[in-house]
């Protein structure tokens, strides 16, 4: 069989997610084909969440990204994927500032945040209504702080442990803050599919990207290692601290729980006007035979 044949059979997979080391290390096993699967061909793209949200609202990629204050907005073109979640057990995105300030406080001022699609953003909206806010890109949300353009900002990723180092407060961690009100998880991001791929290569993909999670897990020197390109000032120890928070047990399955948090948060924010649609959490559910 010649060689154009064969690539005619090959299905390509475009894959997009955040340049960003608990990323990086989830997608390991897919980016350097250590897990493939027959016909497929995965294609990365790494760009921003914020952007991917808003590519996703047209159906850019066929798995991407997203963060779930997204979701509703994109829910008629996607489906969740059962793996791949980034989800705060108590800690998640956080209020920063020169200054130690109350939440209250920090709230009467105008927070720089990085992106209004993102969850980090609709968890600040969901603790003060009113607060008024400014889109900055997240890799410069501390940088602007510092500057004094913004007394206050909340940050996302690799953040969440490198603002001390420049002489920042913590004003509030938004997933400590939601695991108090609910009880439960923080579900930050996730994974969707398009629906136009139909059942079969819906499940074939979303086994595809739990066994690179778990190749990634039982691989973790190596899948780390190749993180750390991602890794924005993070030395390897705290990367690893990092890769840890986001990428678990939880990442692989969300769990009742897990779930349960993502229809609470998007039903709250929902409920308080904030996301205007009713969001319908749709998983995928993995065969038996894939399990």
């Amino acid at each position: 069989m010649s060689g154009s044949s064969v690539s005619a059979h090959v299905r390509e997979i475009a894959v997009a997610h955040s340049p960003d080391s608990d990323d990086a290390f989830m997608f390991y096993g897919l980016a350097t084909n250590k897990v493939r699967v027959p016909g497929l061909k995965f294609n990365h793209t790494l760009t921003d969440i914020e952007t991917l949200n808003r590519k996703a609202l047209d159906g850019f990629y066929d798995v991407t990204a997203i963060s779930f204050h997204a979701y509703p907005y994109l829910q008629d073109k996607y489906a969740l994927m059962p793996s791949g979640g980034s989800v705060g057990e108590g800690y998640g995105p956080m209020i920063i500032s020169t200054k130690q300030l109350t939440p209250e406080e920090a709230c009467k001022t105008k927070i720089a945040v990085p992106g209004t699609m993102t969850t980090a953003y609709l968890a600040l909206k969901l603790f003060s209504p009113d607060v008024e806010t400014e889109v900055v890109p997240f890799d410069q949300i501390i940088p602007a702080v510092l500057a004094g353009k913004y007394e206050a900002g909340l940050i996302i990723h690799e953040g969440q442990l490198t603002y001390s180092r420049s002489g920042l407060h913590k004003v509030l961690d938004m997933g400590k803050w939601w695991r108090d009100l609910t009880g439960l998880p923080l579900p930050l991001g996730g994974n969707a599919i398009k629906r136009t791929l139909g059942p079969d290569l819906m499940q074939s993909v979303c086994v595809a990207l739990r066994d690179s999670i778990q190749y990634a897990l039982d691989n973790r020197a190596e899948a780390l290692e190749y993180a750390m390109q991602f890794a924005r000032d993070l030395d390897v120890q705290s990367a690893d601290k990092f890769v840890g928070m986001y990428v678990n047990e939880r990442t692989l399955d969300y769990g009742p729980d897990g779930r349960d948090a993502v229809s609470k948060l998007l039903d709250m924010g929902y409920e308080k006007g904030i996301i205007p649609n009713r969001a319908h959490p749709d998983w995928v559910e993995l065969a038996a035979a894939a399990k």
